[in-house]
């Protein structure tokens, strides 16, 4: 996993979570956000794996109210399944530029190989050209178009597929497990 910047952590997303995460969701995408409930069905599925990147307390002053995730991602596979979509990743406009969209995704196609996914498709917005060179970079490449997708700007959506290798398994030898395990075992 790529380095975070001091006063970030990545974790595995809890339902708690949801009001941040709603808060980033509307943020990100004012046009076309998910509800709550779509939202909760996907922290809450058991085919889903949603982590969250959070602000971490390193003595600064908090503005009160304000959410602490500043970063999410998502990922569904039906178990046994080698297949594995990317549902989506947002990451709030004033952390943007720093590479933790790409931290956010890594974790995703890392948890896809814990899986044993084989294969990763995704969309992205046909006027996301950050996003799509960030996709293609891992590997990825566009496969189809899906004609006014994204509603109800009636922006095209690229879909996107990926091969995902499979990596020995080195958590044994290391102690670091998916996130939200690094620690299992390793108090004094």
């Amino acid at each position: 996993m790529s380095e975070l910047p001091d006063g970030l952590r990545l974790r595995r997303a809890v339902p708690q979570d949801l009001d941040d995460v709603m808060w980033l969701e509307h943020a990100s995408f004012p046009t076309d956000a998910w509800s709550a409930a779509q939202m909760a069905g996907e922290l809450w599925s058991p085919h889903g794996y949603y982590v969250v990147l959070e602000t971490i307390d390193s003595g600064a002053p908090t503005v009160i109210g304000a959410p602490s995730v500043v970063g999410y991602a998502g990922l569904s596979s039906l178990a046994g399944n080698p297949v594995a979509d990317v549902q989506t990743i947002a990451v709030a406009a004033e952390y943007r530029g720093r590479g933790l969209g790409k931290v956010l995704f890594t974790e995703l196609l890392d948890e896809a190989r814990r899986r044993g996914v084989h294969e990763v498709f995704l969309e992205v917005r046909a006027d996301n050209p950050v996003a799509q060179a960030m996709y293609a970079a891992a590997g990825f490449e566009q496969i189809a178009v899906r004609p006014r997708y994204y509603q109800p700007d009636g922006v095209d959506a690229w879909v996107m597929r990926a091969t995902i290798a499979q990596r020995p398994a080195t958590t044994a030898s290391t102690g670091i497990g998916p996130i939200g395990q690094e620690t299992l075992g390793e108090r004094d």
